[in-house]
């Protein structure tokens, strides 16, 4: 499964970092962030739990970047 979410964030280095945060997180099995767009696509397994899944993928991101969000 493949879902776009809206993320802010607040330079484009910290979104690259965010997207390697991102692609390290299990479940993930790939990832990618547009900083120009805002937006996270996330990509994991089919029966995957999404929340759970995103969950772990905040807190990995927050680790780079204290403030940003991502809405799911």
């Amino acid at each position: 499964m493949k879902k776009t979410y809206k993320i802010e964030v607040d330079c484009a280095n910290c979104a690259n970092l965010m997207e390697l945060a991102a692609k390290k997180t299990e479940g993930v099995t790939d990832a990618s962030v547009n900083f120009m767009a805002l937006k996270m696509t996330v990509e994991m397994a089919d029966d995957a739990n999404e929340k759970a899944i995103m969950k772990k993928v905040l807190k990995a991101c927050r680790k780079v970047e204290p403030d940003c969000e991502i809405e799911f």
